[in-house]
């Protein structure tokens, strides 16, 4: 049985906004996500805090309000990221994600 790709390397800086020499290919500029919170995440509607935090934008409720909106995003806000061994997602990084994508109305 072949498994479908369910987990995706996501930049927090996005690629088309990434320093080509530096940030592109540093390995602290990647998250690990499934394909739901990776689309979330690039959309600016959840967002990682530089302590590793999972923040919710609230806009993601106001435009769908149901029990799946709940347990793939409500259940998570708030958590702390499980951690690489290596490579740790740089907080500047992060913080750019918070301050220039991410979207909390």
């Amino acid at each position: 049985i072949k498994i479908p790709q369910v987990l995706i390397a996501s930049h927090i800086i996005p690629w088309s906004k990434a320093d080509d020499k530096t940030e592109k290919t540093n390995p602290k500029n990647g998250l690990c996500l499934n394909s739901l919170h990776d689309k979330a995440f690039d959309k600016g509607l959840i967002t990682i805090t530089p302590d590793f935090k999972i923040k919710v934008s609230q806009k993601l409720f106001d435009i769908q309000k149901d029990n799946i909106s709940e347990k793939w995003f409500g259940s998570i806000n708030g958590n702390r990221i499980m951690l690489p061994d290596r490579f740790l997602p740089a907080k500047e990084y992060l913080e750019y994600h918070n301050t220039k994508i991410y979207e909390n109305f």
